[in-house]
């Protein structure tokens, strides 16, 4: 299982949002580039960055810093946040992202998801499954599209999707534990998938309950910004 930290923006700075809530936001100091830099530096290789100013306007704003972060590190950087056709697909793939994730969008246009499936490839493509009581969840948290996670994984199992990561909106940014008991249930229906775990991971314990489960990554957003774990007992993720 690898380690994927996250490193989520607005106005170009380093921010984490509690539950997805724009008015529940912190700041940091670092910037992103300086923060990608030091993720570096401390052995991390991937990189999991969001354009929330772009997830709000429905067009990524941050397509420079991603360049910068892919020109200044060698981080393989998977995208999201405003990504919607694509010519912004296209855009991503130029600022040197190695993968983009299609959240919203998988619901409200499918095709268009299947599509760069079959242009860019499954390796390419992660499918976004922000979720709360099961039940899929779009526009930046606070849309339920009452349909349920396992319905929407399957249609996408269907076209070929290969990647997911899931979010358990409940848990998002509260450093309260991950949702072991929800990725256990998705990985025994889709053991095919190669799934990864988002929201309140902050222990090692917690990295120690998802490899168990056959995660292939967890994403590590506050823990990280905050020093929470010891970087030093994260090496057996990091490789």
């Amino acid at each position: 299982m690898r380690i994927i930290p996250a490193l989520d923006m607005i106005g170009g700075k380093c921010v984490r949002l509690e539950q997805g809530d724009f008015d529940r936001k912190k700041e940091y100091e670092l910037s992103p580039v300086d923060y990608a830099k030091f993720l570096e530096d401390q052995g991390f290789k991937y990189l999991h960055l969001v354009d929330l100013d772009g997830a709000r306007k429905g067009a990524p704003v941050h397509l420079n810093i991603l360049e910068e972060i892919c020109g200044a590190t060698s981080l393989k950087v998977d995208f999201g946040g405003g990504v919607k056709n694509t010519e912004t697909v296209k855009q991503v793939f130029d600022c040197g992202a190695q993968q983009v994730t299609a959240g919203s969008l998988a619901v409200k246009n499918p095709v268009e998801v299947c599509e760069w499936l079959s242009l860019f490839g499954a390796e390419k493509v992660i499918l976004g499954a922000d979720v709360k009581d099961e039940i899929i969840y779009i526009n930046g948290w606070k849309t339920s599209t009452e349909i349920p996670l396992f319905t929407f994984l399957e249609n996408f199992r269907k076209s070929g999707i290969q990647y997911v990561v899931c979010t358990d909106i409940s848990k998002d940014g509260l450093l309260q534990g991950s949702s072991v008991g929800l990725y256990k249930k998705i990985r025994e229906k889709f053991p095919e998938l190669k799934l990864i775990a988002s929201g309140g991971i902050h222990t090692l314990e917690d990295l120690e309950k998802l490899k168990a489960e056959g995660m292939e990554g967890a994403i590590v957003g506050k823990a990280l910004l905050e020093n929470k774990v010891d970087l030093s007992k994260m090496r057996a993720y990091v490789d």
